[in-house]
């Protein structure tokens, strides 16, 4: 009898469940890659980090390459996709075991009553015997039952399990791929906001510069008034002029401090953290390139082509197991070990095995499986045909973005000369007596928004540079040369 009980515990139930669960990888492989820029920091967690320390009182200085290393260690859209990526390795794992022999050791001891009459051995059937059986046996019997044994099982043959682990393997280059995209995200977001910082200190300096240049008018206003060679209405001019610089300068300081705290969250820092951008807004020329070179550089980098790719072979592998549901699957198993009656010695029992198992019919079901599973690959082809056009879409934006953005900012460079210029020579005409000092305010206010336009044009063209590099597949490898550093 334990042998028998140890026969039951054997024999595994079949390997459907692990197939499954291995040709559902598909599904979440998807909603990892399905990540996508969006300006909410709620939804989207790229605009979040891992804050690795309290803050310090010393002033941590950051360029931009430190600031994309933090970010990549800290992000925490970086750190899930990296996490989805370790799930898949042990879920793949978990797919190969399926392929290897699975040995166990068991042991168990027990003390069994037994009815012999339920099982069969009634007095009736016992007559048959003659006096072969012992005078007073009892129809109620116990007995101690000590055994232990290893046990073993190897699939030889499996469509659906072959299938699943090529599915597996696809399964983890996509959440690979996912990861490599993720971390094109991070580089963008952390440069971007970068960038901004630069651009919103510049603006900081120049209504600091401002302010200075008006506080200077006022104290000579002040003195013409005093003198008697100029009216208070003039005084009152540079003094509101004074004021509204004042103003001006606050929100600016106030927009630094808040990107300040922006870009400190998604790269891990502590928003408490005192740091000091030490790069300058970068400009260089990017030299001349065609749509079909920076295509042709996306079709080759691109992570996310390269992730909807094996999407595809995933499905396909998928699709290939649901149709092999209908091969037969072979598989071999067994068991030794010992076992020991109410102490009455020990004896060896053992069980070897090979199942053979086929499919007679299921027609429907596997039908409807094989159905489905085509109609999502069908539906992956379909997204990789369309990617393939929003690539070149965007690889045709963001060639005319940089080119735009490079006309902008040689426009708002001459347009701070001259505004430059023609404030210098109103300031002459000024001190000369010619002008009040309303033409001098005008000019002011022209060279502040020439200045402006200048910053955000600044800031504009290295974007679109960052964005060509990602429509390109190379941001991550190359932000550098297309920022000029």
């Amino acid at each position: 009898m334990g042998v028998n009980r140890a026969h039951q515990r054997f024999f595994p139930q079949p390997a459907a469940t692990a197939v499954l669960a291995i040709l559902a990888l598909g599904a979440v492989a998807q909603r990892l890659c399905a990540q996508a820029p969006n300006p909410t920091s709620a939804v989207n967690p790229y605009f979040g980090s891992i804050t690795v320390g309290p803050a310090t009182g010393e002033t941590l200085k950051l360029s931009l390459d430190d600031a994309i290393a933090r970010g990549l260690k800290n992000n925490l859209g970086l750190r899930q996709a990296e996490m989805g990526e370790l799930s898949f390795q042990g879920q793949k794992n978990e797919a190969l075991q399926e392929f290897l022999p699975t040995i166990t050791l068991t042991g168990a001891t027990g003390f069994y009553q037994h009815n012999l009459a339920a099982l069969g051995f009634g007095p009736g059937a016992l007559s048959k015997f003659g006096n072969k059986i012992p005078a007073g046996l009892k129809f109620i019997t116990k007995d101690d039952l000590t055994e232990g044994q290893f046990h073993f099982r190897q699939m030889l043959f499996s469509g659906p399990v072959i299938a699943g682990w090529k599915a597996a393997g696809a399964a983890q280059k996509v959440a690979y791929y996912a990861k490599m995209s993720a971390r094109g995200e991070v580089v963008q977001q952390v440069a971007t906001a970068y960038l901004h910082a630069i651009a919103a200190a510049s603006e900081v300096d120049n209504a600091k510069a401002l302010e200075a240049s008006d506080a200077l008018l006022l104290s000579q206003a002040h003195d013409a008034h005093d003198a008697g060679i100029a009216s208070n209405l003039d005084e009152l001019r540079a003094r509101v002029q004074l004021q509204a610089q004042q103003q001006a300068l606050i929100a600016a300081q106030n927009s630094e401090e808040k990107d300040l705290i922006l870009l400190k969250r998604e790269i891990g820092l502590d928003p408490g953290q005192p740091i000091e951008l030490i790069d300058a807004a970068p400009y260089s020329e990017l030299a001349a390139q065609t749509p079909e070179e920076v295509r042709a550089s996306a079709y080759k980098n691109r992570q996310d082509y390269q992730n909807l790719i094996n999407q595809a072979v995933e499905m396909k592998a998928i699709h290939a197991a649901y149709r092999s549901q209908r091969l037969p699957s072979l598989s071999f198993g067994g068991y030794y070990g010992v076992s020991q009656v109410n102490g009455a010695g020990s004896h060896g029992d053992f069980v070897a095995q090979g199942t053979l198992s086929i499919p007679l019919f299921r027609e429907a079901g596997l039908r409807g499986t094989d159905q489905a599973a085509q109609a999502n690959l069908d539906a992956v082809n379909a997204q990789l045909a369309n990617l393939r056009t929003q690539i070149d879409q965007q690889v045709r934006s963001a060639l005319l973005d940089v080119d735009a953005s490079t006309k902008l900012v040689q426009v708002a460079r001459s347009n701070v000369e001259l505004a430059a210029r023609a404030l210098s020579d109103e300031t002459e005409r000024v001190k000369a007596g010619v002008d009040d000092n309303l033409p001098l305010v005008t000019a002011q206010a022209t060279l502040a928004a020439a200045q402006s336009s200048l910053v955000e044009s600044l800031y504009q063209y290295n974007v679109s540079k960052l964005v060509l590099a990602r429509a390109a597949g190379i941001l991550e490898t190359q932000y550098r040369v297309y920022l000029g550093r």
